[in-house]
């Protein structure tokens, strides 16, 4: 085993790109890392924290040995990939690294206010190319826009892309149901969205144009998930 190796296996699971991130996604110290490297010597804590929090195999950070990810959803991040409405291309700098983010769970959290909030429960890494400041990952756990989006993938929404444009998908929060993905359009006779489903067995939906700005969370624009 060469420590120099590990670390780069690291940083290509986890997206990080100084030791300083390195430090913060193991939370240690920076000098650690030096120290761990003067020693050329890997400490076993990182390979089980590297596993908890990103799902990778202690053996393929070690030597290489796939496969890669012991956790089945963490897998998922590698898996076949379909955009539904814009090009990767919008949304970064190089194709060829990943990033860590975090990924909410589709009920959120709802203030006292009746806002939806994101309720982060795992990780995910994901390429460089699909992350953006603004871009809110979340686990998928309908099947409503099956076939299209599934049932355990991953959308990425941009939540500053709240202005709709007809026919495209977009994260709404419908009270009592959460976080919920729907084809929008604007009915301009009775000044309200229509939201329709993929899938036929769900019903379609409709809110007041007024009431809109608080319930369009997002545009999705990419989707990560298995065929």
């Amino acid at each position: 085993m060469n420590f120099d190796d590990v670390l780069e296996r690291i940083k290509k699971a986890t997206g990080a790109r100084t030791q300083v991130e390195l430090a913060n996604i193991l939370a240690i110290r920076q000098s650690s890392i030096s120290d761990a490297k003067r020693r050329n010597s890997v400490p076993a804590d990182w390979y089980l924290k590297l596993y908890r929090s990103h799902g990778l195999n202690p053996d393929w950070l070690a030597d290489g040995i796939d496969p890669m990810y012991l956790k089945p959803g963490m897998a998922e991040s590698s898996a076949n990939f379909q955009g539904v409405t814009e090009t990767s291309a919008t949304y970064g700098k190089t194709p060829s690294r990943s990033r860590v983010v975090n990924v909410s769970s589709m009920a959120g959290i709802v203030t006292e206010k009746g806002a939806w909030q994101p309720d982060y429960v795992s990780q995910l890494a994901i390429p460089e190319t699909f992350y953006k400041p603004t871009i809110l990952v979340v686990r998928v756990d309908g099947a409503g826009m099956e076939p299209l989006i599934r049932r355990a993938g991953y959308v990425g929404m941009d939540t500053e892309k709240t202005r709709v444009r007809s026919g495209e998908v977009y994260g709404i929060h419908v009270p009592h149901e959460g976080l919920v993905l729907k084809r929008v359009y604007f009915d301009a006779d009775n000044n309200r969205f229509l939201l329709r489903s993929e899938n036929a067995e769900h019903p379609e939906q409709t809110i007041p144009a007024k009431n809109a700005e608080d319930k369009i969370l997002g545009r999705v624009v990419w989707v990560l998930q298995e065929f």
